[in-house]
């Protein structure tokens, strides 16, 4: 696997991409001085994009429902998270472009070559707030498993409950 958006493997039965290109701004504005250089200041990370190409072979790669599934995932609407294959976890992206070029058709219309470019925002703030506090999570897991016990029991007498209304409604039906 190269890379997973989501839900979707980028890999050769899918979408192979033959190229990623990663693009980060960073926000420097300036203000004009009298008689000098204008002075600049760093506020911040600005829109981090990355764009994946490529091309699909139907025959020997995903194709167009490969396409279809990737617009789809588009119009939902929503952030996925953006892992490598390598383990290097991007972020939470959106898929603010998608473009695809068909060409060279079988005679039943379908393309034998399909071009795609995938464009994707990143719209977390930073991996921290993609996992939230670790320490937080996991106080909370602890917890939560510490009060386990008493929520079965309480689940086993509910069960036992509604179990003997019902037997006893259906004693009522048939005597």
């Amino acid at each position: 696997m190269m890379m997973i958006y989501g839900l979707i493997p980028f890999m050769r039965q899918t979408l192979p991409y033959s190229e990623m290109q990663q693009t980060i701004d960073y926000r420097w504005p300036t203000n004009s001085r009298v008689g000098q250089r204008a002075s600049a200041q760093f506020i911040g990370v600005g829109d981090e994009k990355i764009t994946l190409s490529g091309e699909l072979r139907p025959e020997i790669t995903g194709g167009a429902i490969s396409m279809l599934t990737i617009k789809l995932l588009a119009d939902e609407g929503r952030a996925w998270p953006l892992i490598g294959g390598n383990g290097t976890i991007y972020g939470m992206y959106v898929i603010e472009n998608y473009s695809s070029t068909s060409s060279e058709f079988y005679s039943d219309g379908s393309a034998s070559k399909i071009m795609f470019s995938l464009n994707l925002l990143r719209v977390d703030e930073s991996l921290t707030s993609m996992f939230g506090d670790l320490k937080k999570q996991a106080d909370g897991l602890i917890s939560g498993a510490g009060s386990l016990p008493g929520q079965v029991t309480s689940a086993m007498a509910s069960v036992k409950t509604a179990a003997g209304n019902l037997i006893s409604q259906a004693g009522g039906l048939i005597g």
